[in-house]
C-alpha cells in the first residue's frame, strides 16, 4: 500500500512536506517525497493530512484507575504498606477499559504506567503498547523502573492513617531502610554463589524487586514537586548510586543552574 501527499513529520533529520509512505504489511518500507515515488501499488490519497509516529507518554497511569469505575477498578495506590516495590503494574492493568482505545484513538502508541505516589516506594512500571486485549502481548518491558515518592503525596496519606510516614523525614528513612535491606540482601546472595558454607538468604520479595534498581538495571523514577524533596532525591539517588529520573520536578526552573550542574 502506498500512502501519498502526505506532510510527513520524521522526527528524524529529514521531513517531507508531500511525500509518500510505502507500507508492507504492518511494515514500513520506505519514505519519500512525491516526486520519487514507486508505480504499481494501491493508493491511499492523505490530501496534504499530517503524518507523525505514534506519541509516546513517558508517565502516566493509564489503566491503573479505570475509567467509570469507583473501588472496582481502582488499583493504582496500595496504600496498607508504606514500602511495596514487590508490586508490578502489568498485575493492574485492564486493556478493555475504555481509556486504552481512547489513547490510540488519540495517536498515543506507547505509554510509561505504574503505581501512583501514595507509597514512598510504589512498585515496578512497565512500558506497555495502547493496542491490544491482553496485557501480556502488549508488554515491551514489564518493569523499566521503580516508583519513589517524596514530599506531600505520601505525607498526606498516611497522615490520614495516624501511621508512619507523617514527615519528609520519615519518607526518606523508609525508603533508605528498604534500600539498605535490599543491599545487604544483594551482597548475602553474591557471596552465597561465591562461598560454598554460606546459606543463600531467605526469598524476600521486596528486595528482589529492589535488585534490578540497586544493580542500574532498572531506573529509580523518583516523584518530587518542591526543591527540597527535589534535592532529597538527588541525595539518596547518589547514596545508593541509583539511576535517577526526576519526575514532575516541578520546581526545577527555581534550582535549573544546580540541576544542570
Amino acid at each position: 500500500m502506498l500512502l501519498i501527499h502526505g506532510n510527513i513529520l520524521t522526527m528524524e533529520d529529514t521531513n517531507y512536506p508531500d511525500g509518500y509512505i510505502q507500507i508492507e504489511g504492518s511494515v514500513i518500507q520506505a519514505i519519500g517525497p512525491m516526486s520519487e515515488v514507486p508505480a504499481g501499488e494501491t493508493v491511499v490519497d492523505l490530501e496534504g493530512g499530517t503524518v507523525l509516529p505514534g506519541f509516546i507518554d513517558a508517565h502516566c497511569h493509564l489503566g491503573m484507575w479505570e475509567d467509570a469505575l469507583g473501588f472496582e477498578g481502582d488499583d493504582g495506590n496500595e496504600s496498607t504498606d508504606p514500602t511495596t516495590p514487590q508490586l508490578r503494574a502489568i498485575d493492574a492493568l485492564n486493556p478493555m477499559d475504555r481509556t486504552f482505545e481512547e489513547a490510540w484513538r488519540g495517536g498515543i502508541t506507547t505509554v510509561l504506567t505504574g503505581p501512583g505516589s501514595a507509597n514512598p516506594i510504589g512498585g515496578q512500571w512497565a512500558a506497555v503498547k495502547t493496542k491490544g486485549r491482553r496485557i501480556d502481548d502488549m508488554v515491551i518491558h514489564p518493569a523499566v523502573g521503580m516508583k519513589f515518592a517524596l514530599g506531600e503525596n505520601p505525607k498526606s496519606v498516611y497522615n490520614e492513617k495516624n501511621v508512619t510516614p507523617m514527615t519528609r523525614m520519615a519518607t526518606a528513612a523508609l525508603i533508605r531502610d528498604q534500600l539498605r535491606k535490599a543491599k545487604r540482601y544483594l551482597d548475602d546472595k553474591e557471596r552465597a554463589d561465591e562461598e560454598e558454607d554460606f546459606d543463600e538468604p531467605e526469598y524476600d520479595a521486596k528486595c528482589e524487586a529492589l535488585l534490578p534498581v540497586l544493580k542500574g538495571k532498572q531506573k529509580a523514577f523518583f516523584h518530587a514537586h518542591r526543591a527540597d524533596d527535589i534535592f532529597t532525591a538527588i541525595r539518596i539517588a547518589k547514596e545508593f548510586k541509583l539511576d535517577l529520573v526526576l519526575v514532575h520536578c516541578t520546581e526545577g526552573h527555581l534550582i535549573k543552574d544546580i540541576l544542570a550542574a
